[in-house]
């Protein structure tokens, strides 16, 4: 049986522009199309692969720049034919119009049971004011979320939950769940959808995520999902994540991965098919999949572009 592929793509504006006291033109580029390879040029490269994927748009921001920005990006989004579901940054509660030096909590986990509840309820009425359709999975900004996170998605009526990323445990990640869970499973009224994860070193894991794998240990690691048959793959990116950190320019090697995994999925869609949540697609729950094992060669070759990455391309103006 064929595993469906969530491509994932967190789509927010970035807490650091803002805190920079940059104008709300300049935060809308610099998070969401920055450099020419922001929302629009992924939702091309999306379109050029016949893929589908994920948008999980965080609204919070309208609080202090009202839903106009939010407005456009599901509408960027929305009619490139792709889903969009919620993400939510709490913080953006306690801020102010000018820079970062006013703010709520971080984290989800911050917050009790109820507080997170209201927390979502606000963040899914901004979502649909803007556009969207109503929401039925989530993903916590930082994967920050506990128990509480899944039992106030669950009493809201959400199906999917996919916050659970066990590289990011004990903190801010602190599902009840193993941190080597990466199949889908049924947990306090909702479908969990892990993020998917490669094993870098024994006990140290790394997230299946375009600025975290090489373009080998992405194409690995898919090969390792058929052969293994596992339920799911789950990937991530960012909507600002193909640029350098000050959105100013691309960051060519990003953009290289991101565009080797648009291919590796069209080649291999009759395997891994990409698929919205709001499809409801079948999904098998409760397999043990287990992450790729590690590979020294592996590791090297993409430390190596991270340095380079890091060096030269997150710096390139």
């Amino acid at each position: 049986m064929a595993a469906p592929v969530f491509l994932t793509i967190d789509t927010e504006l970035v807490w650091r522009h803002h805190a920079a006291g940059l104008d709300i033109a300049t935060q809308y580029e610099r998070s969401f199309e920055p450099a020419g390879v922001g929302i629009s040029f992924q939702l091309s490269r999306l379109r050029d692969h016949g893929l589908k994927a994920v948008f999980f748009v965080d609204p919070m921001p309208a609080l202090i720049h009202g839903l106009d920005p939010i407005k456009r990006v599901v509408a960027t989004i929305l009619e490139a034919g792709q889903d969009v579901q919620l993400h939510l940054h709490p913080n953006w509660t306690g801020a102010r119009g000018d820079d970062g030096g006013a703010h709520g909590r971080f984290n989800l986990p911050e917050y009790d049971r109820a507080e997170q509840e209201a927390l979502i309820a606000g963040a899914r009425e901004l979502l649909v004011a803007a556009g969207a359709q109503a929401p039925i999975a989530f993903r916590a900004g930082n994967y920050a979320a506990n128990p509480d996170t899944l039992d106030a998605l669950a009493a809201l009526g959400f199906r999917y939950d996919s916050s659970h990323n066990g590289s990011m445990q004990p903190w801010p990640g602190m599902i009840d769940l193993p941190e080597d869970r990466i199949a889908p499973i049924a947990h306090r009224g909702l479908i969990e959808v892990p993020v998917s994860l490669i094993e870098e070193r024994p006990g140290k894991r790394r997230t299946f995520q375009i600025c975290a794998l090489s373009a080998g240990e992405m194409r690995d690691a898919l090969d390792h999902a058929v052969a293994e048959s596992h339920a799911v793959v789950t990937i991530v990116s960012h909507g600002f994540e193909l640029a350098n950190r000050t959105g100013t320019g691309a960051n060519a090697i990003h953009v290289r991965r991101f565009n080797a995994l648009c291919a590796m999925l069209e080649e291999m869609s009759d395997r891994l098919p990409t698929a919205h949540f709001g499809d409801a697609p079948t999904l098998i729950l409760g397999q043990n999949d287990r992450p790729l094992p590690p590979s020294p060669v592996r590791t090297y070759w993409r430390q190596a572009e991270q340095l380079w990455s890091n060096m030269v391309a997150e710096r390139a103006a």
